[in-house]
């Protein structure tokens, strides 16, 4: 089974909500263009970033409305200006914080910015997209009129969770479901509008990237929210009960995160039935996911040998049972419609012979965090251990940062970390970073967060707690002169530069 081999290479992990700017969030606008130059300036070959659809509860990119739509948030309010779609007085009275996302404020003002665009492209300004978005609905059909159609209900109805719906419409009712989208077809119209615009300025956006040899590494949540479009236009799919209700739900027992385990509350696939139909959600989903990005990191991986199966009316994820999954024969599936299996293995956390098995069988890079080294000499984590085909980091976005994390470890681990490195420990993000990038690991990743030397008040992400995470930013100030320079020697005396191929005559 043919999996794409990867060069000797670097990047850096950071969502694009993360970057800094005037409208309270990252998004796809001029920053993100200096942000990609600043990765060629480094010589890094990767950006990785977690998944692009629009957030639902906790502002989690990993409990997403949909699997294959992208956020209204991440809209450069700038780009739509220069497409004559918004003007300057959309954002003149707004004043929005340097530091976290306040999300808050920032979806509202994000989507009276959509409706602005709308209004505008609607009363016939921009009108050389048009036949742009007309094209663009029919050929994302497949996956564009359920998101639209979904999302207009759901606003319809205040923003209400897919359960609380009337169950005319929670239940696809045809004639319910005619009768209001009547009513709404503007903003279903809109919703697709806002899809259009947002695969329009990540399009050119990647396309900057890839012009100056940066590739983007996508994230694959295994599970899609109960809340989202999925679960609505395909209920067949998934293992529900006749009131569309989760018989169990998917997360992992108590592990190195937390004690009670991690009840992510997400709905889990009828494999079974996924199988009738030859895994077509599947590859549709990769094969949309795979126009955003260059390679896939597959959460989870292990979801797809066995998934924990949590029973529905369980708080924790204390109680629960291994299931099989799809195994070999999703992945066979995807091979075909893909042409190959561009795809990293998130396989962290305990890992069973079988799941090791079918990651080797298939030829993916796994992964390995060096903050997970410090049990001892044959932990795999440590560089030292590594094979050639996996993806190594200082730290994910669910792990602390270098910093803040080393400020937790006890004498005994600092001492261990000491002779480990093999001298005292200095600026410990940059002594991780150096045994990352000179590791026989393909691929080397650090979190900007690492390579700027930030401590716990960075953290993305606490899993296991609900509110208060994702909104982490970076400021510029916070960007040392150094840094840039220095990331380019480390890469490039670790030989991480990758060489360009010399044309055949």
């Amino acid at each position: 089974m043919a999996t794409p081999s990867l060069p000797r290479s670097s990047g850096i992990l950071l969502h694009p909500t993360s970057l800094p700017g005037p409208f309270g969030i990252g998004d796809l606008g001029p920053i993100a263009y200096r942000w990609v130059e600043t990765l060629a300036a480094m010589k890094q070959s990767w950006w990785q970033i977690l998944p692009l659809g629009p957030t639902g509860a906790g502002d989690s990119p990993y409990q997403s409305l949909s699997a294959f739509a992208g956020s209204v948030n991440l809209l450069s309010p700038e780009l739509l200006q220069q497409d004559g779609l918004v003007s300057t007085d959309l954002w003149a009275n707004e004043h929005f914080a340097d530091g976290e996302i306040q999300f808050d404020r920032v979806t509202p003002f994000k989507t009276k910015m959509l409706r602005t665009a709308w209004d505008s492209f609607r009363g016939g300004r921009a009108a050389h997209l048009k036949h742009d978005f007309e094209n663009y609905c029919t050929a994302e059909a497949g996956w564009l009129d359920g998101f639209a159609l979904f999302v207009a209900i759901r606003e319809a109805l205040g923003n209400t969770g897919l359960l609380a719906w009337p169950p005319d419409l929670l239940r696809r009712n045809p004639v319910a479901l005619g009768e209001l989208e009547k009513q709404i077809s503007s903003e279903v119209l809109m919703h697709k509008f806002g899809q259009f615009l947002f695969d329009r300025q990540w399009t050119a956006l990647k396309k900057f990237a890839a012009d100056r040899k940066v590739k983007i590494i996508g994230d694959a949540p295994i599970f899609v929210a109960l809340d989202s479009a999925d679960v609505w236009a395909h209920p067949d799919e998934f293992l529900l009960d006749p009131d569309r209700k989760p018989t169990v739900v998917a997360g992992v027992p108590p592990d190195y995160f937390s004690e009670d385990g991690q009840h992510w509350g997400n709905p889990i696939y009828d494999w079974d039935r996924m199988e009738a139909t030859g895994y077509s959600w599947w590859c549709a989903r990769v094969l949309r996911q795979l126009k955003q990005v260059d390679l896939i990191r597959l959460d989870h991986f292990r979801g797809f040998r066995q998934a924990w199966h949590i029973p529905a009316e369980e708080l924790t994820a204390r109680v629960g049972k291994w299931v099989d999954g799809p195994g070999m024969k999703l992945f066979e599936r995807l091979r075909i419609a893909l042409g190959g299996l561009p795809l990293i293995a998130e396989d962290l956390g305990v890992i069973t012979p079988d799941v090791v098995e079918l990651r080797d069988a298939l030829a993916l890079p796994g992964m390995r965090v060096i903050q997970f080294a410090l049990e001892g000499p044959p932990n795999l984590h440590w560089p030292h251990n590594y094979v050639p085909n996996c993806v190594c980091y200082t730290g994910t976005h669910d792990n602390d940062t270098v910093q803040g994390w080393y400020a937790t470890l006890n004498d005994r681990d600092r001492h261990y970390l000491a002779l480990t490195l093999g001298k005292g420990v200095g600026d410990v993000s940059w002594d991780l970073l150096r045994e990352a990038w000179a590791s026989v690991a393909t691929v080397a990743i650090a979190p900007l967060q690492d390579v700027l030397s930030l401590g716990s008040d960075a953290r993305m992400n606490k899993p296991g707690v609900a509110t208060g995470n994702w909104r982490w930013r970076f400021r510029l100030d916070q960007f040392r002169g150094d840094v840039i320079q220095r990331m380019a020697d480390l890469t490039t005396l670790y030989n991480r530069v990758p060489v360009e191929p010399k044309p055949t005559a």
